[in-house]
């Protein structure tokens, strides 16, 4: 549980980041070497599954998708 928080909150600082970073403005003719846009959907892909691994901790059974069933 200890590393899924720890998880959890790593994805979201590294979205706060990404989101800070992405809305500063650019010198003109620079290019950025990191998108920030593709490292917010990482981030947000990160927090999705630390918050369903927690709810599977919490209820003690997995989660099964619609399809799945």
């Amino acid at each position: 549980m200890t590393m899924t928080i720890a998880v959890l909150a790593a994805g979201i600082v590294l979205f706060l980041f990404a989101s800070y970073k992405a809305r500063q403005p650019k010198e003109v003719g620079e290019l950025r070497w990191i998108p920030y846009g593709g490292v917010q959907f990482v981030a947000i892909l990160v927090i999705i599954l630390a918050l369903a691994h927690i709810v599977s901790l919490l209820t003690g059974q997995p989660l099964v998708g619609r399809f799945s069933r």
